[in-house]
């Protein structure tokens, strides 16, 4: 099944395999670029789908994996952590630091790692979706699964 992934979601599959997450990418007939279009799709909560948001803070990508239902306040979230400011990245600067693209960005499976927080009201769902390395590509997990696939910092980002 995986050898018919997008080859960007083969290489998401590839890392989450070797994570231990077993949830398989779904490819879904539409593209779900936005949280309210992917949960439609898999008749969730807008809440449980995991944004995966690329900013730019104090020279280098900052990945900010929050719930559907929240837009991040990049002023309290820089505060919080301490960092000098948080400004969106450019579509560029995403597909440089991911190797993926806007509306697609999984929280996995880039050329390197990154600094990444996680919303913490993710942790409310027992099961969460993010995406799998392009539009139309998503996969389940747990919070507990996301904190540790990615390393993240968990904190309130709204």
């Amino acid at each position: 099944m995986t050898d018919q992934l997008p080859t960007r979601s083969r290489i998401v599959q590839d890392a989450l395999r070797t994570a231990g997450i077993t949830g398989d990418i779904v490819v879904l007939p539409d593209a779900a670029a936005t949280a309210p279009l992917a949960a439609a799709a898999l008749g969730v909560e807008v809440g449980a789908i995991a944004n995966s948001l690329v900013f730019w803070s104090d020279g280098e990508p900052l990945l900010v994996m929050t719930s559907g239902a929240h837009r991040v306040d990049t002023a309290a979230l820089a505060e919080r952590l301490g960092r000098g400011s948080i400004r969106r990245a450019s579509a560029e600067q995403v597909r440089e630091a991911t190797g993926q693209a806007i509306g697609g960005v999984a929280p996995c499976g880039h050329p390197a790692p990154l600094t990444t927080v996680i919303d913490a009201d993710l942790a409310a769902f027992e099961q969460i979706w993010a995406a799998g390395g392009t539009p139309h590509t998503v996969f389940p997990m747990t919070f507990e699964e996301l904190v540790a696939l990615t390393g993240g910092t968990i904190t309130t980002v709204v």
